[in-house]
């Protein structure tokens, strides 16, 4: 005799088909995510690429445009864009050759310097953000639906 708080075959096969549609629903949500994603990068690499700089230079430079005061130093930046302090160093140098950042001394410690965006970066930046800011907002319902799908799905399992 099975136990009492056993499930019959019946109970069973209703919660597979269920297991069986929220797997579905998971697998359709986060495809719907990465395409999300996947069609706002192509986006983005096509713009960046207009603006001959780098996802990387243009990650910094939105780094560089929220920090305190306009103003990094470059170890914070590495830690920003997850980078070894070398890799940042080497990062500023080709925006500083491109003249979209400067480094300039610190006023409270003449040993540390500090990175900021040079006219044509700021300009640069502000133009490469609107144009993101379309390209997001293009893929927004996507990503609404795909996420809401997946929140519904955190809320019942």
């Amino acid at each position: 005799m099975p136990p009492v708080n056993a499930p019959s075959r019946t109970e069973i096969s209703d919660i597979s088909v269920q297991r069986q549609i929220l797997d579905e629903r998971l697998f359709e949500g986060l495809a719907g995510v990465r395409l999300a994603m996947r069609r706002f990068l192509s986006f983005s690499e096509a713009a960046l690429s207009a603006a001959q700089v780098t996802s990387q230079q243009y990650q910094a430079l939105l780094v560089i445009k929220v920090a305190s005061a306009g103003m990094i130093t470059v170890r914070a930046l590495a830690e920003q864009m997850l980078l070894q302090h070398n890799g940042a160093v080497q990062l500023v140098d080709r925006l500083a050759t491109a003249g979209l950042a400067q480094r300039v001394p610190s006023l409270e410690d003449k040993r540390r310097v500090l990175v900021t965006l040079t006219s044509e970066g700021k300009v640069l930046v502000e133009a490469l953000a609107k144009v993101h800011l379309e390209g997001m907002l293009a893929n927004e319902p996507l990503l609404a639906e795909s996420l809401a799908m997946l929140r519904g799905l955190a809320l019942i399992g």
